[in-house]
């Protein structure tokens, strides 16, 4: 097997593949180019693009060239799938400013020395504003069946729950069937890489390649990733965890990988940090704790620098073992099993016995009087779980003079 498609399934990102053994024989012969593509629907990425990324700097690291496809023509028309409704239709100008923050993100993760392995950026609007929509029905419309487009998960879903799907979200998957003929066409692009939610417009692509051009294209899926918690990677009760400074400090980066659940952080090792798989066999056994440190460092760094890894560690010792602890605070235990349900706000802070009645919680964080961690708690409704907490320690504020320390057990 291709040392880059072992790695890949070795680390976890494999989920499904066109003539597998096809591509493994390519790979093995000769540099491919290969991309992926994202929409620009944000003015950057968060963390739940981050393994398509990985994908990126994996094909850089054995020798294949990246494309990152900035959907600057599909954002304006929107992808149905996994969504319940239409996106909201972003103007021109924000288009723009959100594909800016977006490269950022991608000179980044994929700087390179090596000139053949720099990454391609194209904007697919440079070829989906042109188009003749007669000669596009005619050329590419032909190849596609209603019958086979209805049986797409992204429609089937949607008309199922019987929610609207208009006739421009449609579309969509014959857009970026378009985008993957251009791509094969110009960049002699031979490999589309999604989500395993993009698997039916991954294919549509393949074989539009084939139908329309004699051309050998294949498609590449990754699993769709949950925490523990249940919640979407990249989302999280604070917000989405961007990959960018100006959204989002390296200090709170640092935190979410700290905050890890048990049962990821082996995972999350082999998927989001480039540390040699021999040396995560050699320490998984070791505490967990150490493990989600090594996690956060190796994470952080990729994105902010080792220094801003490193500083973001002393920040969190400092607040949560000496700053926190060293000054007397009161100490209260909770149950781990309670915070894997999770608990209101209100019930939180009366179980802290910091304030004494929910009411009072209610009128005290409407007045911007309740913090966690030292962050101001803005909503009642609130639910505090395991990601609250760093070294199984949450600190809770009332004003700038009560706090207590909840320890998680």
């Amino acid at each position: 097997m291709d040392k880059f498609l072992k790695e890949f399934k070795d680390r976890g990102y494999f989920y499904q593949c066109t003539n597998e053994k096809e591509l493994s024989e390519l790979m093995q012969n000769q540099r491919i180019n290969a991309y992926i593509g994202f929409d620009s629907t944000a003015p950057s990425l968060h963390v739940g693009s981050l393994l398509q990324i990985m994908c990126l700097r994996m094909l850089q690291k054995h020798g294949h060239k990246p494309i990152v496809l900035l959907g600057g023509g599909t954002t304006r028309i929107g992808d149905p799938s996994g969504k319940e409704e239409t996106r909201k239709i972003l103007s021109e100008g924000q288009i723009e400013n959100n594909i800016k923050g977006i490269k950022r993100v991608f000179k980044i993760f994929l700087k390179t020395n090596n000139p053949k392995l720099k990454p391609v950026f194209v904007n697919n609007y440079k070829w989906l504003g042109k188009l003749n929509y007669i000669n596009f029905l005619r050329d590419i419309g032909k190849h596609f069946t209603i019958n086979k487009m209805l049986s797409f998960d992204s429609v089937k879903l949607r008309l199922q729950r019987e929610q609207s799907l208009s006739y421009m979200e449609f579309n969509y998957m014959i857009l970026q069937a378009y985008d993957f003929l251009e791509l094969n066409r110009s960049n002699k692009c031979s490999l589309q890489i999604g989500g395993s939610d993009q698997w039916g417009n991954i294919v549509n692509g393949v074989e539009l390649i084939k139908r329309y051009s004699g051309n050998q294209a294949f498609g590449l899926t990754t699993p769709l990733i949950t925490l523990a918690s249940g919640a979407k990677m990249g989302k999280t009760e604070k917000g989405a965890i961007w990959l960018d400074s100006k959204l989002l400090s390296a200090y709170d980066y640092w935190q979410f990988w700290r905050n890890t659940a048990d049962s990821e952080v082996l995972g999350f090792l082999k998927m989001f940090t480039e540390i040699d798989l021999k040396i995560i066999e050699e320490i998984k056994n070791q505490d967990i704790n150490k493990l989600k440190i090594i996690l956060a460092n190796e994470a952080t760094s990729m994105l902010h620098g080792k220094n801003k890894a490193l500083e973001a560690e002393k920040t969190a010792k400092d607040t949560f073992e000496v700053g926190v602890i060293g000054k007397n605070i009161p100490i209260v235990k909770i149950d781990k099993k309670k915070l894997s349900i999770g608990i209101n706000i209100l019930d939180f802070v009366v179980m802290s016995n910091l304030l004494l009645s929910k009411s009072e919680v209610r009128r005290a964080i409407k007045n911007k009087g309740v913090k966690i961690n030292n962050d101001t708690v803005n909503d009642d409704k609130t639910i505090i779980n395991e990601s609250f907490f760093i070294n199984n320690l949450c600190k809770l504020s009332f004003g700038k003079k009560k706090h207590v320390v909840i320890k998680m057990c």
